[in-house]
């Protein structure tokens, strides 16, 4: 099943997608979120769908603003494509390759979520950076709490999958990452997710031998075609990611875990650091990016001005005087 969230002359709702694109609403849910965390995991989340089955028909997508299909409880966005980290360490750092010990676990930051943005939402440009970049990722949405997980028990704690673009102002990503923490602003201000949420069992048909889901990945800016990869590419599998994120704690129902960037493409700095320019250029206002996953759907952002930064002072230069 595909689930979205919309709204609707000036209503919020969530709704089973169909195939022509006709909303069946739920009856009495607002949130994706709540409804993962009351309804158990996937198999509650489908029960609650059927429902909505022999519910009368709603509005087409077409007719309604379509929301992030849930607001998470919080965001880990992983790194798992070899190709993406050596093209942004040799553009974003100035070192080539992958690091040995990249290869030890999957590697994961905390981003915001209180900057989500719907799959058609315009993004403002970052207060203080001129360098915007996109960043094409799939992310698994947890349905079920777990703690300390073996893969195989994650595998049941994900509930579905969703299309998420980590917008990232590369400068000052860059100016973060020399200090030897972060990111922190360079990645503050948009994270895209839907346009659906995809449950689970839709997509293992595209599941091969190792457990990687192949699904196609395609990046485009302003119509052109500037990257295309496949999913089944990442280094570890969903469930793998899952149980190392459960190590020594929880993860609960509406947490997103995204992918890490595609390689080839998909983002502008992977290009930049294989090129040696920035080529294409820079995302700027009135640039539109659209982002496609084969079995999930599409989101198409633009790109707007934002506002100027507030000023702060520089860091104190402190005496090491002690009284």
């Amino acid at each position: 099943m595909r689930f979205a969230a919309y709204a609707h002359r000036h209503r919020r709702r969530v709704a089973v997608v169909q195939d022509d694109g006709t909303l069946l609403p739920l009856p009495g849910v607002t949130s994706l979120t709540a409804l993962l965390s009351e309804s158990g995991g996937l198999p509650g989340l489908l029960a609650a769908g059927a429902q909505a089955l022999d519910a009368p028909p709603g509005p087409h997508v077409s007719e309604v603003r379509l929301l992030p299909p849930l607001r998470p409880a919080s965001v880990r966005d992983f790194v798992t494509f070899e190709e993406h980290v050596a093209g942004v360490r040799r553009s974003v750092e100035g070192s080539g390759g992958v690091p040995e010990q990249w290869y030890a676990a999957p590697t994961f930051y905390f981003t915001n979520p209180h900057a989500i943005h719907g799959p058609h939402d315009d993004i403002p440009v970052p207060p203080g950076s001129a360098v915007l970049d996109f960043e094409l990722e799939v992310a698994a949405v947890i349905g079920r709490e777990g703690r300390d997980l073996t893969p195989e028990q994650a595998r049941d704690t994900i509930a579905g999958y969703t299309v998420l673009n980590d917008w990232s102002a590369r400068d000052l990503q860059s100016a973060e990452m020399r200090v030897g923490l972060g990111p922190c602003k360079g990645k503050d201000t948009a994270t895209t997710l839907g346009p659906y949420l995809v449950t689970a069992d839709e997509l293992e048909p595209y599941r091969d031998a190792d457990g990687f889901l192949r699904l196609a990945l395609t990046a485009e800016v302003n119509g052109e075609v500037v990257g295309r990869d496949l999913l089944s590419h990442m280094s570890w599998t969903f469930e793998e990611m899952v149980a190392y994120a459960s190590r020594g704690t929880r993860v609960l129902p509406g947490d997103v875990l995204g992918s890490g960037t595609c390689g080839n493409g998909g983002c502008l700095a992977e290009l930049w650091g294989l090129r040696g320019e920035q080529t294409p250029p820079p995302l700027k206002p009135g640039d539109t990016v659209t982002l496609t996953v084969e079995g999930i759907g599409s989101v198409s952002n633009t790109v707007v001005p934002g506002t100027d930064p507030v000023p702060l002072p520089a860091g104190r230069r402190r005496s090491r005087e002690r009284p």
